[in-house]
């Protein structure tokens, strides 16, 4: 059985009393686009700092590849933590050469090196202009060409849509694509956005509070609780009608859903006819009632509630 592109066991980090990360166990399997799921200061960024070896752990362990030091490690993973910084003055192609040289690369190999990470993300035509003439969608881009000189095998990517306008955000999901399924390079993605995760990766884990809630593949978690019915209710008085439901056992408020409307999940053994009688029977006022499919915003609700 091949090894885990990455194995965390136990990991934990706190300041102060705070625990910000707490007793994190996950496995990202060689070839996974794994998602690692959680609001804005859920512990992501610090598991990730923690993985890499940029901060220091109190308990646990990280493996890529079956190796546990951080330094060895490195030559397996490349990584966008946070916001990725440049020189502005500078080229996209001179930061490229200074990276590279940080990283020990050097000569000719080093020339090709970046020619081959900057044609990868598609930035050969614009890598002699200044980095501070780069679009957000466009530093996003150098970040993960810097993240690929040396040719590592998995990428650890920190939130790389945020902040993007549409048209950059589906840039950016095609190129993490493009990568785990042409370059066969495995990815850890963190974010906040649930379609985002959806529409990327096989695997996720859900993170809150430093507690991962849960892991699993997307198929799965979307598939679990398929006698859970999530629907949409539509009403004039959606006040009045949200106090209804909450009276109603087996049926919980999500809160508004996409379209506006109330989002409600129907547990098990509360068949979604019944239920909707049984809110008329108690005066509802309805005018629509819109069955929806299950995905990750229901399953991160559930998980999180």
């Amino acid at each position: 059985m091949a090894e885990a592109a990455l194995h965390v066991e136990g990991l934990t980090r706190a300041y102060g009393a705070r625990v910000v990360v707490d007793d994190l166990h996950l496995t990202v399997e060689q070839g996974d686009v794994y998602g690692f799921l959680g609001p804005n200061g859920a512990g992501k960024t610090t598991a990730m700092r923690c993985m890499l070896g940029l901060i220091r752990k109190d308990a646990g362990q990280v493996r890529f590849f079956g190796e546990s030091d951080p330094v060895r490690a490195r030559r397996f993973v490349g990584a966008i933590i946070e916001t990725p910084a440049f020189h502005p003055w500078m080229s996209g192609l001179r930061n490229l050469q200074q990276a590279a040289a940080y990283a020990g690369l050097s000569g000719a190999g080093a020339r090709a090196e970046i020619d081959r990470v900057l044609a990868r993300v598609g930035l050969a035509e614009r890598a002699r202009d200044r980095a501070g003439t780069y679009s957000l969608g466009m530093k996003q881009r150098l970040a993960i060409a810097r993240a690929l000189l040396g040719g590592p095998r998995i990428l650890l990517l920190d939130e790389p849509t945020n902040g993007l306008d549409p048209r950059g955000m589906r840039e950016m999901r095609e190129l993490i694509r493009s990568l785990a399924l042409h370059d066969r390079i495995t990815i850890f993605v963190s974010s906040h956005l649930l379609a985002e995760v959806q529409a990327i990766c096989n695997r996720v884990g859900i993170i809150q509070e430093g507690t991962l809630r849960a892991e699993g593949r997307v198929d799965a978690l979307l598939g679990e609780g398929l006698d859970v019915d999530v629907v949409e209710l539509g009403s004039p008085d959606p006040e009045a009608l949200e106090g209804i439901v909450a009276g109603i056992d087996g049926a919980d408020v999500l809160g508004p859903g996409r379209s506006g409307r109330l989002l409600v999940r129907v547990g098990a053994g509360l068949a979604r006819d019944a239920f909707v009688a049984e809110l008329v029977a108690r005066g509802a006022r309805l005018d629509a009632v819109v069955p929806t499919e299950r995905n990750l915003e229901d399953v991160f609700l559930e998980v999180t509630a």
